[in-house]
């Protein structure tokens, strides 16, 4: 690993240092030809190849971050940015193959920017026309560590569509609230009306919207960062996994990146499976699911609570 601040804990190692760690991967070659069935595994391979291979209908919650439509460099990977429709095409090609992998009452979150929620949305209301899908909502995040414009409003949100498969879909509100400071602490008949009056100071714990304003984006000095180019935070993937999965349930994610949905799952008591083709990112995200194992810490939630960003 390169020579660094003590205080900088980013995850940032060759591929040849953590070869130790790929002994743990599995990788594409080793795989039988079809009805793939893995828990607690980082598969190493082509995500469009691999899919094809998965026993149908065994996930309950799907977590998809795919490119979005900006030329970006994935390790030795590149994505180049490309017209909508070429875009849209692409988005359609991974979704044909994944969502079959969803159980019947199965939900999906799918990750995107702003320009490429718009194909998105076009391709969902398609899927929803032909009744394989419904469309739940679109949750828009802040991104807070967007870049600064000079002829333009800076870009500082990403949106996650929400879709299930069926009716009787999980959804776990309790497990998922927000906790806020009171700002007015109304009484009634001398006692709070939908308050707590705690140690941390007067408190409501409510029911989350489709906006979040509490994610804070990985940085140099928290200990799940990585430099990965379009890593997603835990607090943020431990909201979807917590309102939409049960203890057990086995998690699955097609664009694996640095681990991120693994390494929160892992500390939920989730089971994950995920893909990513990068052998860099494959070992760290081994790497954080053995530091995980020893250390449950989700930054921004505690004892069963998500706090308000940087607490």
């Amino acid at each position: 690993m390169e020579n660094k601040s003590s205080k900088n804990k980013t995850i940032d190692f060759s591929e040849e240092e953590g070869a130790l760690y790929l002994n743990d991967c599995i990788f594409e070659k080793d795989l039988p030809s079809k009805s793939i069935r893995l828990e607690d595994s980082i598969i190493c391979g082509d995500t469009f190849s691999l899919l094809v291979r998965f026993e149908k209908e065994q996930f309950p919650l799907i977590i998809a971050d795919p490119p979005y439509n900006i030329s970006k460099q994935y390790n030795s990977s590149r994505f180049t940015a490309t017209s909508n429709s070429k875009y849209k095409e692409y988005t359609k090609s991974w979704l044909d193959l994944t969502l079959p992998l969803l159980k019947k009452d199965g939900t999906m979150y799918i990750c995107v920017d702003w320009k490429s929620s718009i194909i998105l949305g076009e391709v969902l209301s398609e899927y929803e026309e032909q009744g394989i899908i419904t469309i739940r909502n679109r949750i828009t995040w802040e991104r807070e560590k967007g870049r600064g414009a000079k002829a333009n409003w800076k870009n500082c949100h990403e949106d996650i569509w929400y879709i299930t498969k069926g009716e009787n879909y999980i959804f776990n509100i309790d497990a998922v609230k927000m906790r806020r400071k009171v700002i007015a602490p109304y009484k009634e008949n001398g006692q709070p009306k939908d308050w707590t009056d705690g140690k941390e100071g007067k408190y409501r714990d409510t029911c989350p919207s489709n906006f979040w304003n509490d994610i804070t984006v990985p940085f140099w000095s928290m200990a799940e960062n990585t430099a990965h180019p379009t890593q997603k935070p835990e607090k943020l993937l431990a909201k979807l996994i917590l309102c939409s999965s049960n203890e057990g349930d086995l998690i699955f994610d097609p664009f694996g990146g640095s681990g991120s949905t693994a390494v929160t799952a892992c500390k939920l008591g989730r089971h994950w499976c995920t893909i990513e083709k990068e052998k860099r990112f494959c070992a760290w995200a081994l790497y954080r699911l053995q530091k995980a194992k020893e250390d449950k810490t989700i930054q921004g939630y505690e004892d069963g609570v998500f706090h308000q960003r940087n607490q």
